[in-house]
């Protein structure tokens, strides 16, 4: 019985490790767990019970193995050394060993094994479960799991082997007093066992009294049932004595297959006259024993029936509920279709209002990019060739008048501003003299300039934009003559044909040469002239200048 106490602590770190790499990988433990290990050491019926819970309805395998992993190990301490295998084995079947998260339940489950086979006197599979555990377990539990595997070996009366394993943990266990204590006086009782003469006494007194000093009530436990076995033949009244003090220290420690040990060896020492009271009392517990073991068996085994029969009870509801479903498959059916229809107006409208918004971003885009386009012609138009004429007007008039030409700079700057704001603010009703004032301040010495049909009534019923836009195309043309043409007499004739304004031009410049490329100037010209669905011819003129018809629709 020493062992599995020793053990035990091991086993129950082990579930607990177990359930702690659950933890890790949910958010919460399932109610009925919580529930379990609250009861757990304290009415293990009640904790049985919910880990049989747990163990049922659970889907996740870590948490049944975790669950038949607990059933088994309080089965285990009832004395269900058979159903606790079975449950063992059962919680074996949920795990995947290379899965480092099962790696706790699996080294319980293989520690359970063992202390089973040990309890059921299998020591050949206690020390393969043991070899098994071995191969797991952390190194806080690994001498306390070689101390066990020596035991059995002990059992086996392989006293050798069990002995090698003494002297390796021996040394390295000094520091723990207790589990020091353990393996010395297990040590001492397997060299005794070897050799009855071997003086063991020293070793297990020692070993009492590292336990009375660490309060180590197992543990003291064990060392008077050791001290009585080796006095058993050279000293009957100190194994009495010591079976005695086994006794009370099982009464203590409410173990009662301990307490059977002791009254077997007191039994066994005491005079015939007074063993009476102690066989009448080894009779009374061992048949509490046995009922109690039973009890706890058929407890076990009703709660896993009664969970059977739930289980088996919730199958006959489905199967009754089936018909129920079947009559309101229809009625889901139509209610998805609906919801289906309804999903997939949403998906439209969601899809048509995307396709929207690009739509709008693109176009947004877009008159952004045409407002750059029209800003870089105005400063183009205004700011470029406004420069050029007052450039021109100083060049070749011989007289400047300082207020005339302060006049023109003060004009171009407020035009440049007007450009931020896409507003002149200007005048166009008296268009004719803006046309006329423009044109005419392209004419020099050198150069005449003839305007023909610029009349008010050309202009009447034109809009603003057509006008805005025919000034910069009038002001490019006459820029391009001064620069290229070297022109001495330029020709501009305005006419309405057909809801049509038509400009024709005509220089004896120079013409177009051969590689005549288009500027800046003439291209933004033939965008705004496009920009009012117009239409624009050049050509050279015979023998020589150039001619230029400008066509732009008034509707």
């Amino acid at each position: 019985m020493r062992f599995f106490q020793t053990f035990f602590i091991a086993l129950v770190g082990c579930s607990l490790g177990c359930s702690d790499s659950k933890k890790k990988d949910s958010p919460s433990s399932p109610d009925d767990f919580a529930r379990g290990q609250s009861f757990f050491g304290k009415q293990n019926d009640s904790a049985f019970y919910y880990f049989n819970q747990l163990a049922n309805n659970s889907r996740d395998s870590l948490w049944k193995a975790t669950a038949y992993n607990y059933m088994a190990g309080i089965q285990l301490d009832a004395g269900d050394h058979f159903g606790s295998q079975e449950t063992y084995l059962e919680s074996m079947s949920y795990i995947d060993i290379t899965d480092e998260r099962y790696r706790y339940c699996l080294t319980s489950n293989y520690n359970g094994l063992a202390i089973s086979s040990l309890r059921l006197k299998n020591y050949k599979a206690a020390i393969e479960y043991t070899d098994l555990t071995l191969a797991l377990v952390d190194s806080q539990y690994r001498t306390i799991a070689l101390n066990n595997k020596a035991l059995a070996l002990q059992y086996l009366k392989n006293y050798d082997q069990a002995l090698q394993i003494y002297d390796s943990i021996l040394p390295i266990s000094i520091n723990n007093r207790a589990t020091y204590a353990r393996i010395l006086s297990n040590y001492a009782r397997t060299k005794w066992l070897r050799d009855s003469a071997y003086p063991a006494a020293m070793e297990l007194l020692l070993a009492k009294k590292i336990r009375q000093k660490e309060n180590d009530t197992w543990g003291l436990n064990a060392s008077y049932a050791h001290l009585s076995d080796y006095y058993s033949n050279s000293q009957p009244d100190s194994a009495l004595y010591y079976a005695g003090k086994m006794y009370q220290m099982a009464r203590i420690n409410n173990s009662p297959d301990d307490e059977l040990e002791a009254l077997q060896k007191m039994i066994r020492f005491e005079q015939p006259i007074n063993a009476k009271k102690y066989f009448e009392r080894y009779m009374y517990l061992n048949d509490s024993i046995q009922l109690s073991r039973n009890a706890a068996k058929n407890q076990f085994a009703l709660i896993r029936y009664e969970a059977e029969k739930s289980k088996a009870e919730n199958a006959v509801l489905q199967k009754d509920n089936t018909e129920k479903r079947v009559k309101i498959a229809n009625q889901r059916m139509i209610l998805w279709s609906i919801v289906f229809l309804f999903a997939l107006a949403t998906f439209s409208a969601i899809s048509w209002y995307r396709k929207r918004k690009q739509k709008m971003e693109w176009e947004k885009e877009k008159a952004l990019k045409e407002l750059e386009l029209k800003t870089s012609k105005k400063v183009h138009d205004v700011v470029a060739n406004g420069l050029y004429r007052i450039m021109a007007t100083l060049e070749h008039e011989e007289r400047i008048e300082k207020e005339k030409l302060i006049n023109h700079i003060e004009m171009l700057y407020e035009k440049s501003r007007d450009i931020s704001y896409e507003s002149s603010h200007r005048n166009l009703l008296d268009f004719h003299n803006i046309v006329s004032s423009l044109l005419a301040s392209f004419g020099n010495t050198n150069t005449k300039v003839l305007i023909v049909g610029n009349s008010k009534d050309l202009w009447k019923d034109v809009t603003d934009k057509i006008k805005e836009n025919i000034e910069p195309i009038l002001q490019e043309l006459m820029i391009n003559m001064k620069k290229h043409s070297r022109a001495k007499n330029v020709v501009l004739r305005f006419d309405r044909k057909n809801r049509y304004l038509v400009l024709h031009y005509t220089d004896d410049g120079i013409g177009f040469p051969n590689e005549f490329r288009y500027g800046n100037g003439l291209t933004n010209t033939e965008n705004r002239i496009k920009s009012m669905s117009g239409t624009v011819k050049f050509e050279n003129a015979v023998p020589k200048g150039t001619l230029m018809k400008i066509s732009i629709p008034l509707i």
